[in-house]
């Protein structure tokens, strides 16, 4: 079955919350889901989007999603693409679709004129790893991603006054 990507659209807000509850699920973090659909349409079709959102189909089915948006590298003193969420539904696995994906993340990095392409992938996710490899993407050992999140990041930013 020939695969097609796409952008997203506002239409496409509840596809794009399946595939991250399937993520989720893949990643044993199903309860750590808190977005909606109100939530996603505002993030990436409101007056500033924070995001896009390519849609990865098997025919008409949803097959994928990769989720990115627009970093900055001082050091290359040009913007990049953060690759957030990455993800291909079991049953079309192992046939090019994640490669296919990232290919055109890196053609629109290519294309927007940014310097680099970075993500995180979990250290067990052998499967995501052998995609990346095969990519040249190669790993950065020496440093350690770090992240505030609920009350923790309240509190600290309680401290700026």
């Amino acid at each position: 079955m020939p695969f097609r990507l796409a952008h997203a659209t506002i239409d496409d807000v509840p596809v794009i919350l399946s595939l991250i509850k399937a993520l989720a699920d893949y990643e044993q973090l199903a309860v750590q889901v808190r977005a909606t659909e109100a939530d996603l349409r505002a993030a990436l079709f409101g007056p500033t989007p924070a995001a896009e959102v390519i849609l990865a189909y098997a025919g008409d089915e949803p097959a994928g999603f990769a989720l990115y948006f627009q970093s900055f590298s001082t050091f290359v003193g040009r913007p990049g693409l953060y690759l957030e969420d990455l993800f291909v539904k079991p049953e079309w696995r192992k046939q090019g679709l994640g490669r296919m994906l990232l290919a055109r993340l890196a053609h629109i990095a290519v294309e927007r004129g940014y310097g680099r392409m970075e993500w995180s992938v979990l250290n067990w996710n052998e499967m995501a790893l052998r995609v990346y490899r095969a990519a040249g993407a190669r790993p950065l050992s020496d440093w350690t991603v770090y992240r505030l999140s609920g009350t923790e990041l309240r509190d600290l930013a309680a401290r700026d006054r």
